[in-house]
């Protein structure tokens, strides 16, 4: 808590912002009087998985820019403890992928939500759709000798 507000943060990479991101930080808008959004640092995340396409800053700006968020924070690290004491958080919202793996945030008294994948738009889908496309466009490309070059 904080001036009486209950303090809710988010955090994701963020990377090709499609709808389910924004329904998620949507979502932890309405848990909440102030919402603090954590984008993950192009090092973090390449710490447990391939790095983003969009840059951090970036990936930031955009965040930024949306009307949801109060304050927009890099993330830097998976181990949330020392951010809930420092910024008082009482909820986290984080996307089902991580199911289990914030529990410990319950011991700290924060109450922890995991947000439906939902359907549609996820990175890893439009990352693999678009080499899906870029694979098609390759396979029909005219595979034909050039001609000779008169010397």
């Amino acid at each position: 808590m904080y001036n009486g507000q209950t303090v809710v943060y988010t955090s994701g990479t963020f990377d090709m912002f499609h709808s389910n991101h924004l329904k998620m930080i949507e979502y932890a808008r309405g848990l909440g009087g102030t919402l603090i959004v954590g984008v993950s640092t192009d090092e973090l995340v390449a710490s447990y998985k391939n790095p983003p396409v969009i840059p951090f800053e970036e990936r930031i700006a955009i965040i930024k820019a949306l009307k949801y968020p109060d304050i927009v924070i890099p993330q830097r690290s998976l181990d949330h403890t020392e951010l809930v004491k420092k910024l008082n958080i009482d909820v986290f919202v984080v996307g089902d992928d991580w199911v289990g793996k914030y529990d410990y945030l319950k011991d700290l008294g924060v109450t922890v939500f995991y947000f439906p994948r939902g359907e549609g738009a996820s990175t890893t889908n439009i990352k693999k759709q678009i080499v899906e496309q870029y694979q098609e466009a390759i396979n029909k490309i005219d595979h034909q000798p050039n001609p000779d070059v008169i010397k």
